[in-house]
């Protein structure tokens, strides 16, 4: 079957989850991906892939949103996608360029929305959707945020005919065609054993706006190396080493770390989790991050923290609850990564017989070559 994978282009964890994915999917099917931005750098050396345009934020000089700049920033492309623009209409060309017959999106807007002009079935396949596709599950605080963005999101993406969330956290789903699976676990990360070292690794997914003069001071006051990804410094320094971009070599630091502070993707909450290793989440702005630091803090897995005050306090203070944190963990571990691969061939089997008026036969496709949203904005 013919199919294209929307991928959101915002930071480097819809690519992972969806590589995953996608890796057993293009054995069975002629899969083109469509991404921008940075899931279009991870997944455009391993799979065909399609340069769409992308959402996301514009920070400031103290490395937090600026509301203005991303208004101004995502103003074009949000009309683009909701306009039928000249990337939209690109899509939609692609589409029918291949021949397009379903489309996977993880949270991807662009594909969505073509699909839904061309009268294509779609399977949604993310973690922002358990926002947006179940019942509320938000603190008090978090309420009217919560709603607002469970809002556009339904505006931007539409109701899919089938939905799988893929989350570190249980929700009650709205639509019956909602279904939750576990973290989608990497190849990597499944093959890797957890062993306990001393260091503490430390991962921001906009590092060269996050990584601020407070946060390196703070780290620098630990009585523990840190291993840091995610910035645009390199080598060692004092007690901190700043890392390359490496999947593979992140994959082996998860693992052999004490702990992780990190901004509180669910991705990489997952994997922590896999590992058994308690988190101090430190989430960006946006509502999905504060509701994963959140449950982060009410799972017992880990704490809430806010990097722009970060102190060495709050570091002693997550570490001294360690023990408790690495005991709810195995209650919590979950690969949710059978259960999604067997979900989507369900739903493609589903969707695909429901467009030609028959089951299709799952094919073996020649070998893949080598080149082969977030959310609407709630700000």
């Amino acid at each position: 079957m013919r199919i294209a994978y929307g991928v959101m282009g915002y930071g480097r964890g819809h690519a992972v989850r969806s590589a995953a994915a996608l890796a057993a999917l293009a054995a069975e099917h002629e899969i083109t991906v469509f991404a921008g931005g940075d899931a279009y750098e991870v997944l455009s050396p391993r799979f065909p892939t399609v340069r769409i345009p992308t959402l996301g934020y514009v920070y400031n000089d103290r490395g937090t949103y600026s509301v203005p700049r991303t208004l101004a920033r995502n103003l074009a492309p949000l009309t683009d996608v909701l306009l039928a623009g000249a990337g939209r209409e690109q899509v939609e060309r692609e589409f029918r360029r291949r021949r397009i017959e379903l489309v996977i999106s993880d949270s991807e807007a662009w594909t969505h929305r073509a699909a839904m002009k061309l009268g294509l079935p779609r399977i949604g396949y993310d973690h922002v959707g358990i926002i947006a596709y179940c019942k509320p599950h938000f603190p008090p605080e978090l309420r009217l945020a919560g709603a607002r963005d469970a809002h556009a999101y339904r505006l931007l993406m539409g109701v899919p005919q089938r939905i799988l969330i893929s989350s570190f956290y249980p929700a009650e789903p709205a639509y019956p065609q909602v279904r939750l699976v576990g973290p989608m676990l990497r190849e990597a990360v499944l093959r890797t054993k957890a062993s306990e070292g001393e260091f503490l690794l430390a991962y921001f997914n906009k590092g060269e706006h996050q990584y601020s003069a407070s946060l390196d001071r703070t780290l620098r006051q630990l009585e523990r190396p840190v291993v840091i990804y995610g910035t645009p410094h390199r080598g060692v320094s004092d007690n901190l080493e700043f890392r390359a971009p490496s999947d593979e070599g992140f994959v082996r630091d998860l693992a052999a770390c004490r702990a992780v502070i990190a901004t509180a993707g669910s991705q990489l909450i997952g994997e922590a989790i896999h590992f058994g290793k308690p988190i101090l989440a430190l989430p960006e702005d946006a509502f999905e991050q504060r509701l994963n630091a959140w449950m982060v803090e009410r799972l017992g897995i880990g704490l809430r923290g806010d990097r722009r005050r970060l102190a060495p306090a709050d570091v002693d203070r997550f570490m001294g609850d360690y023990d408790r944190y690495r005991s709810n963990m195995s209650r919590q571990a979950r690969d949710g990564r059978a259960e999604a691969i067997a979900a989507l061939r369900q739903f493609i089997d589903e969707l695909g017989g429901r467009r030609h008026g028959h089951r299709r036969m799952r094919r073996r496709t020649p070998a893949v070559t080598e080149r082969v949203q977030r959310v609407a904005l709630g700000v």
